[in-house]
């Protein structure tokens, strides 16, 4: 033999035991970091300890316990990491076997968001979705980043699929309801009338082969807010997945992002509520989360209270209220559909989500004291 082959165990290791063998016959070896050599003197001693009648494959399987410590003995640890982004508090929970890679993995998971941000917000002038609004009504193609693209197109393919519910060009609309929620006026009938003609999901075209886009009335403004914090969490989770890391999740204000459940778990534990009394526990995992409401955005004008959610066809915040959560094949969709579902109502959800396969929905919308619920996320319990 040549050199020594360092390796290292991990707690208790019981010794075979003798066919016949006596109660002194059972002893426990402690190892910790040692060479080859002393692992075969171990044996050695183990042979010829008590009885010599003693299964070879045990040795064996003492053998892969040292050569092999890592692999058999990690146990994931969980780690928590969260930072302010996308004006949102971003929460990961990861489970990894050790410090050094927990960290490294969550930092580019940020790093990726924060990419994303710089890119796709419509509060930061130098952005380029707002780069691309400014271009809007010049009849030019406009060649967009891949995110950028991917992002408007599903976009674009979610409000098909719900008659305009959800809709990515509201940013006219969006910008007055912003002033007058934080002035506290409700918004004029001419201004909302003017920033409605300046929206229109059909509005703006796609060419898949250039990766270009084109705003076709000038003024338009974009504004991927109703999916963007589902769309970095997902953007999140293939980060954490380039790094081997399987267990996590991904909590995007809100918009929450499963991978494969804790160690031991048959999945995530998610508190959901119909904003009102009712709460409930579900257990999911490697599906997208999303709750949408005016629990915390709104404006209270008159005695009466407007959501943030704004009605493409009226351009009026929500007045009734309602509580969405939708569970998705991923974030993306989910964040998106709870804003669909929440402007669509129970009649028109009920049509729009045939069209949105491995989709479960808790719809509670309040109308003239009237409250009314649609489950699928809970009918089967």
């Amino acid at each position: 033999m040549v050199g020594l082959l360092n390796c290292t165990c991990v707690g208790l290791i019981k010794a075979p035991v003798a066919i016949n063998s006596r109660p002194a016959d059972k002893m426990i070896i402690a190892f910790s970091r040692f060479s080859f050599t002393r692992l075969y003197r171990s044996f050695h001693f183990i042979k010829n300890f008590g009885s010599k009648n003693y299964y070879v494959s045990n040795i064996g399987i003492l053998f892969l316990l040292c050569y092999f410590p890592t692999q058999i003995f990690a146990q994931e640890k969980r780690y928590s990491f969260e930072r302010g982004l996308m004006g949102s508090p971003f929460k990961l929970i990861i489970y990894a076997p050790d410090d050094s890679l927990a960290n490294k993995a969550a930092q580019h998971a940020f790093k990726r968001i924060e990419d994303l941000n710089l890119s796709l917000s419509d509060y930061r002038d130098d952005s380029e979705i707002n780069a691309v609004s400014a271009q809007s009504g010049s009849d030019q193609w406009i060649h967009v980043s891949k995110d950028l693209f991917d992002i408007l197109f599903v976009s674009d393919d979610i409000s098909k699929k719900t008659n305009g519910a959800f809709d990515a060009t509201l940013g006219p609309i969006v910008q007055e309801w912003r002033r007058a929620t934080r002035k506290g006026y409700f918004p004029d009938k001419e201004l909302i009338a003017n920033a409605l003609g300046r929206t229109g999901y059909r509005k703006i075209k796609f060419n898949a082969a250039t990766q270009r886009v084109q705003l076709k009335d000038k003024g338009m403004r974009l504004d991927i807010g109703g999916l963007g914090k589902g769309f970095a969490a997902d953007e999140a989770v293939k980060v954490l997945k380039s790094y081997g890391i399987k267990s996590a999740m991904i909590d995007a204000g809100g918009k929450l992002a499963l991978m494969d459940p804790p160690p031991g778990e048959k999945g995530w534990k998610i508190v959901i509520s119909s904003g009102r009394d009712s709460i409930e526990t579900i257990e999911y995992a490697n599906v997208g989360i999303a709750t949408s409401g005016p629990t915390y955005r709104y404006l209270e004008y008159n005695g009466k209270r407007y959501s943030h959610i704004v009605d493409p066809k009226t351009g009026i915040g929500l007045e009734h209220h309602v509580r969405t959560t939708v569970i998705s094949p991923n974030a993306t969709e989910a964040d998106a559909l709870a804003t669909a579902f929440s402007v669509s109502g129970i009649t028109e959800g009920k049509k729009y989500i045939k069209r949105f396969p491995n989709n479960k929905v808790w719809l509670v919308e309040t109308k003239n004291d009237q409250v009314k619920s649609w489950n699928t996320i809970l009918k089967d319990k």
